[in-house]
């Protein structure tokens, strides 16, 4: 696993706790349709890789859209000055 990919993950498994709020693992987990261990692995970033339907599954447990949870795991240091434009021009 490259050190870019552990980042990834670790924003990933802070963007979904985050959007978790108040609510307890065992509820998310029941909604999203997995195990409160495999919510737990993807939050604390010790799966840095989930598979895409397990993420889908999750952001939508919380309520989290996929555009909002895109933006936080975009890599600063990769986001060029045409991206952010492009970033920008979407928005607006």
């Amino acid at each position: 696993m490259s050190e870019a990919e552990r980042l990834r993950g670790e924003r990933l498994g802070i963007a979904l706790r985050s959007a978790r709020g108040e609510r307890s693992m065992v509820a998310v987990a029941a909604d999203a349709g997995i195990s409160v261990e495999t919510l737990r692995k993807i939050e604390t970033g010790r799966i840095p890789t989930p598979a895409f339907f397990t993420v889908l599954a999750i952001a939508d447990a919380v309520g989290l859209p996929l555009d909002d949870l895109r933006t936080a795991l975009a890599d600063p240091a990769d986001e060029t000055d045409d991206t952010a434009l492009s970033r920008r021009a979407d928005a607006g």
